[in-house]
């Protein structure tokens, strides 16, 4: 069946107040608008509705769909008294109108609340209640009336539901399509980023939204409603500005041959990651998050495709290219084998943290979240400040190994990006830190950074180095005085330099506390942002993490004030203090159980331990476990 324009626009334009009344529907004016007494919460007025217990709301043809259970050709004769025409379906048949769903497709009449599926979801999946609620502000997400059974829906990108996923809240694990569903319209939700992550069912793209949470509106995530692609090739061909699609499937074998298959057909996109959970899937994480806590959920990041090289003629065929797993210095901040910048202001950290990053790398001096790795050599390759008088002291403050830090020594010879003494000096010294401070030094006399043309060869070659050698490189940038302008164009030089890392970092000071610092974690290619971090440098105790901190990179650099949220190391002071007031004197290990049922992790308790220094007495207890104390004053 098939509509015209003119008929959905005089169908979308329905008044619906004279449609409800036509219906023998009751109504009460309330100001401007009328509310449907059926439905207290719910008010109309022209041909808008709005549902205030939930925050959803639409026009009249959504409306009749979901409050009279009618399919989409059923609501249009309702709205307009019209049948529509039988659709052409010759080949070169001109498409004209909008398409009805399938006749047999019909949405399950919707409950009055959802309170069996919240609990559910909530309760026994472990999903937060706030993200299960915008889901179901959006309609995507509903509790049916009859068998109360959570129903997920699919909709085009025009709004129109064209597929029903149901799964039973009870002990049984009911689940199936409803009757004339389109596969390829699965439940999703559409960002406005380049980027789609991919899933098997829709409870694991709500589990990995949890995991990863910062700015996930801005992405795209779909689930296929098992490992068929048929969603996957709908949803790219409805959205040309997808690049890079993140194939999430479970971790077994039906998931991996289900990648593979994808990455082996002509994916209209450049780039194809396999992001494998550390369990089966992404809700198995978050059902099992004590045991989980301080690991890191992906347990390999594989690169299925690649952007292809544009200056290189001969040809691979991906069947023969190996898939790499990528490494993580400090996930997701900084990869092995790539090009990281950290962009900021002068006098605003960069320097310090980079410093402090060495020191994690050479001394384990670990940074935030940041898994235990074996030390390695650093170079650290500077052009502004004094070794001697100024590198060094700090590189020492930090507590970094100086035997392992270098620099390549460039008295005679200035030492630019496309040197090939970068590469030899990576391979001799088995560097696996590279840290150029500021890039802006040593980008060369003969390389104008505000053209293209001349900046990305360099960075090409500069990413090469990388990949062949599996060293982290990270750039220290400093920023234009364009205020007011978008984050990613505050970088010196062109926007090829952006565009050429797989990692962008911002730092810089919050006005109100010049002392505080935030981290902010711009652009990430291989794996979902990080979350923002702050750090104090600046007053009399000196560098030291304070934890998160809600501000965006556009605003912090504008001077804008954010705030900082609970850090962990201050609840865990604070769980300390209680737990020894009035003299106590309490096992390391019921302190350390308590700690976990707070989400902090051991780590984070060694932190407040080595931060309340003298302030702890330590000691055996009658069973000869270690126990901890206040000192007397």
């Amino acid at each position: 069946m098939q509509y015209s324009e003119e008929q959905v626009r005089r169908a979308k334009s329905t008044d619906l107040v004279s449609f409800l009344q036509s219906q023998g529907e009751k109504l009460v004016k309330s100001g401007k608008e009328y509310r449907w007494m059926a439905h207290d919460s719910l008010t109309v007025r022209g041909n808008c509705w709005f549902r205030h217990s939930r925050g959803t709301g639409g026009g009249p043809i959504d409306f009749v769909m979901e409050f009279y259970g009618l399919t989409f050709p059923e609501a249009m004769k309702k709205l307009t008294g019209e049948e529509g025409e039988e659709r052409r379906v010759a080949k070169d048949a001109p498409k004209q109108g909008i398409p009805a769903p399938s006749p047999d497709f019909r949405l399950p009449r919707r409950n009055r609340d959802e309170k069996k599926i919240l609990e559910y979801l909530t309760k026994t999946r472990g999903i937060q209640e706030d993200l299960v609620k915008v889901f179901i502000g959006n309609g995507d997400i509903y509790e049916d009336e009859k068998h109360h059974n959570i129903v997920f829906v699919g909709k085009d990108r025009s709004g129109i539901p064209r597929y029903a996923h149901i799964r039973g809240t009870e002990e049984e694990k009911f689940r199936g399509d409803v009757a004339g569903s389109l596969k390829e319209y699965s439940f999703c939700y559409r960002g406005n980023s380049d980027q789609l992550y991919v899933f098997e069912a829709p409870i694991d793209l709500l589990s990995f939204i949890q995991l990863f949470p910062k700015d996930w509106e801005q992405r795209s995530y779909l689930s296929l409603g098992g490992t068929s692609d048929r969603a996957l090739t709908a949803f790219l061909s409805d959205s040309p500005n997808i690049t890079s699609v993140f194939l999430c499937l479970d971790n077994d074998k039906a998931g991996e041959e289900a990648c593979e298959k994808i990455a082996g057909k002509e994916v209209p996109c450049e780039r194809i990651i396999r992001l494998k959970p550390v369990l089966k899937d992404w809700n198995e994480i978050i059902c099992h998050q004590e045991e989980m806590r301080g690991r890191n959920p992906v347990a390999d990041t594989v690169v299925l495709k690649a952007p292809e090289k544009e200056e290189i003629v001969p040809m691979i065929y991906y069947q023969d290219v190996e898939a790499t797993c990528v490494e993580w210095l400090w996930f997701p901040y900084i990869p092995f084998g790539k090009l990281t910048i950290i962009q900021g202001n002068p006098g605003e950290g960069k320097t310090y943290f980079a410093m402090k990053l060495t020191a994690a790398c050479t001394n384990r001096k670990y940074l935030p979240n940041m898994e235990a790795i074996e030390p390695f050599n650093v170079i650290y390759q500077t052009a502004e400040d004094g070794k001697g008088d100024t590198i060094k002291p700090r590189l020492i403050e930090c507590e970094a190994d100086l035997s392992r830090v270098m620099v390549i020594d460039d008295t005679e010879i200035p030492l630019t990006l496309m040197d090939d003494r970068i590469e030899r000096a990576i391979r001799q010294n088995k560097v696996r830190l590279l840290i150029i401070d500021p890039v802006q030094a040593f980008i060369g006399a003969d390389v104008d950074m505000n053209r293209a043309n001349e900046v990305r060869p360099v960075f090409r070659k500069l990413g090469n180095v990388a990949e062949q050698t599996g060293c982290a490189i990270v750039l220290i940038g400093h920023l234009n005085k364009a205020c007011g302008t978008q984050s990613t164009y505050r970088g010196l030089g062109s926007i090829d330099i952006m565009a050429a890392v797989r990692s962008l970092l911002f730092i810089g000071k919050v006005k109100k506390d010049p002392t505080t610092r935030v981290l902010i974690h711009e652009k990430s290619s291989l794996a979902p942002p990080g979350e923002t971090l702050a750090f104090k440098l600046g007053d009399e105790e000196g560098f030291r993490w304070i934890g998160g901190y809600d501000i965006n990179a556009d605003d912090l650099l504008n001077g804008k004030e954010g705030k900082p949220t609970e850090t962990k190391l201050e609840r865990g002071t604070r769980l300390m203090e209680e737990m020894l007031k009035e003299g106590k004197e309490i096992p390391l290990k019921d302190i350390q159980e308590k700690a976990a049922a707070m989400n902090i992790s051991s780590r984070t308790m060694r932190d407040v331990r080595n931060r309340m220094g003298e302030r702890l007495v330590y000691g055996k207890g009658t069973g000869r476990e270690n126990t901890v104390r206040l000192k007397a004053d």
